[in-house]
């Protein structure tokens, strides 16, 4: 089992950098493909993900270029850092674990981190 906790969330203006980390629990943590997602009102996407092993990246179009996920399987922590940020980013991210890949059966997750970016 696997347990997530997210932090590094706030109050940024437009253009602005934020950090999320996500720290996990369980010795299985390097063998879970990890997931961000967020959720703004009305909808749930699909932000960034990494495979395990070789740690392959995928993001959703609307952050391509802006956010990267990375994963130290060490210290059990996957984080986003997000950049050029813009008013729909606004969102709650949560991070997510699956046996599956870094996009689908999330089996796993975090209470969230709350991103808010000011225009």
């Amino acid at each position: 089992q696997v347990q997530l906790v997210e932090s590094g969330g706030g109050l940024v203006q437009t253009g602005g950098s934020l950090r999320l980390s996500c720290a996990a629990s369980g010795h299985t943590f390097p063998d879970y493909h990890m997931g961000w997602f967020r959720q703004a009102p009305g909808k749930r996407e699909f932000v960034a993900g990494i495979t395990t092993g070789i740690g392959v990246t995928s993001y959703a179009d609307s952050v391509k270029g802006r956010f990267t996920i990375s994963r130290d399987n060490a210290k059990k922590r996957v984080d986003l850092h997000m950049t050029m940020l813009k008013p729909d980013d606004t969102a709650v991210y949560y991070c997510a674990a699956s046996p599956v890949g870094p996009s689908v059966a999330m089996a796993y997750w975090g209470q969230g981190a709350q991103v808010t970016v000011s225009s």
